[in-house]
């Protein structure tokens, strides 16, 4: 039986480490590394002693004291002590005895974190401590059980020694970097000499407490050297290039007048000639080698063909002269006039008219895209 008990711990031993070994290295950006680190812990709780006696009446406080070590993400040991008030009884026909006395109980614990064991990283801030060991008990003062002897053929004795082994779970919560609490529940199972009876049977105790433990002894994380390289990136961008292109530009103003009426315009009184006049101003400033040509009529529906070729002949000079006063060059003009020999509109009265005709050549710049790069020299961390 013990050559299957410590092939037992062997197998967990080395799945242990096999999963710490498998883990991913990432301790969620802490500035330190979680393992290996030293603890010592204290707790507090209740204990009961299974014996043919009313459990109930045989609960009473514990304490613990311990001191170990996390050696890797999953395995852990520590040296436990517990202890130390503890009552007993023994009731058959004749006999209903309960009594007290203390104990201390000192076990090497081997201790396995399943969450890390199970878990993909070797850190969590809750986990679960599978533990298991082996130890001593010694029991004394006890006093009451060893004034029974004479009433019963079982011998007691007032100190005794015994061995433990012990099975249970330990839930830990890190609170803090060097602090956590922990919630812990162990079966222990002590000899018949445990509380100075002689018997054929083991005792069972039941332990529960609840504690905190202090962490301390991490180390630093090393630094990791980085290492700088530089490389020639290709940046491509788009560029807006243009075209240049030479356009007919062709631009017809129609000027109306009223019966019997020559006159262009008054700039000055905003009228539809003027703002004619400020048209084409603007086409040729925007075109060159212009010409203009200038076509003036009369409506065949009034007066009659002399006088009509005299309206038509007065409109257009003073439409030439409004155009040289505005700045334009006259060898550029060209003017007609047709009286009412020719009527340009089918409605009768917009044939009192000068038709302006500009022409010239506009220099236009047609905008693109166009693809092109460049290079940049840039510094990385190759590790």
């Amino acid at each position: 039986m013990f050559k299957y008990k410590n092939l037992f711990a062997t197998a967990l031993l080395m799945l242990g480490f096999t999963a710490t070994a498998n883990a991913q290295d990432a301790d969620d950006g802490l500035d330190y590394k979680p393992y290996p680190y030293v603890f010592v812990g204290v707790q507090g709780g209740a204990q009961t002693t299974f014996t043919n006696y009313d459990q109930l009446k045989l609960i009473t406080p514990t304490t613990s004291l311990s001191i170990g070590s996390f050696f890797t993400p999953v395995v852990g040991a520590r040296l436990h002590f517990n202890g130390m008030w503890n009552k007993g009884g023994f009731k058959n026909a004749t006999i209903d005895q309960k009594y007290d006395y203390k104990y201390l109980t000192s076990d090497l614990d081997l201790m396995l974190n399943l969450v890390t064991l199970f878990g993909r990283k070797n850190y969590y801030p809750l986990n679960v401590y599978l533990i298991g060991g082996i130890g001593l008990n010694y029991a004394w003062d006890n006093d009451d059980a060893f004034g029974m002897k004479n009433l019963m053929p079982m011998a007691y004795e007032k100190d005794r020694f015994s061995h433990n082994a012990r099975v249970g779970a330990q839930l830990d919560w890190n609170i803090h970097k060097n602090v956590s609490l922990n919630l812990e529940v162990a079966a222990n199972s002590l000899s018949d000499r445990y509380n100075s009876k002689v018997c054929n049977k083991d005792d069972w105790q039941l332990t529960a407490q609840v504690g905190v433990a202090f962490k301390f002894g991490y180390k630093k994380k090393p630094v990791k050297e980085e290492v700088w390289e530089t490389r020639i990136d290709t940046i491509w961008y788009d560029d807006i290039a243009y075209s240049p292109r030479v356009e007919d530009g062709t631009v017809t103003w129609n000027v109306f007048y009223k019966i019997r009426e020559s006159d262009f315009g008054d700039p000055d009184l905003n009228d539809p000639a003027a703002a004619q006049l400020a048209a084409i101003g603007a086409f040729l400033k925007d075109h060159r080698e212009c010409k203009v040509t200038m076509k003036s009529y009369a409506d065949v529906q009034t007066g009659n063909p002399k006088i009509n070729m005299g309206y038509s002949q007065q409109r257009s000079e003073k439409a030439v002269k409004a155009l040289v006063d505005a700045g334009v060059d006259p060898s550029i003009i060209t003017a007609e006039y047709f009286g009412d020999t020719v009527q340009p509109f089918a409605e009768n009265d917009k044939n009192r008219v000068t038709i302006i005709t500009a022409t010239g050549l506009k220099d236009v710049k047609d905008q693109y895209t166009v693809k092109k790069y460049r290079t940049k020299e840039v510094r990385y961390r190759a590790k």
